[in-house]
């Protein structure tokens, strides 16, 4: 499986931005997608993934303000992203889960919020 993100970019707090990220290969294996991200000095943390059907799991400090959706057809996930704020500042990571637990990951984008 490899999985290409894009999105991530420069944004003034309070702003908006919005995360793809496409499985390519042995996508048949996925069974679900999310996002994680990993700030400078801290370790990588869950933001936000489907759990199981149409079940969602946020982390905690981006409930509210990050929506996950997903285009089943195009292998796809999103990740959209407002009420930006600098602690959202970090590498976001797009990840696939496949049926075996095997954890696959992207490269990583970056998304920088500025006061």
């Amino acid at each position: 499986v490899q999985l290409q993100a894009s999105g991530g970019g420069l944004v003034q707090a309070g702003g908006s931005l919005r995360l793809s990220c496409t499985a390519s290969g042995s996508v048949i294996s996925i069974d679900y997608m999310g996002w994680y991200r990993q700030a400078p000095g801290k370790e990588r943390e869950l933001v936000a993934r489907f759990i199981g059907g149409d079940s969602t799991l946020y982390a905690d400090s981006v409930k509210g303000r990050f929506t996950i959706s997903r285009e089943n057809a195009k292998n796809t996930v999103h990740l959209q992203m407002s009420s930006l704020k600098p602690e959202d500042t970090a590498v976001y990571y797009c990840n696939a889960r496949s049926l075996i637990l095997r954890d696959f990951w992207g490269a990583g984008t970056l998304v920088t919020v500025y006061s």
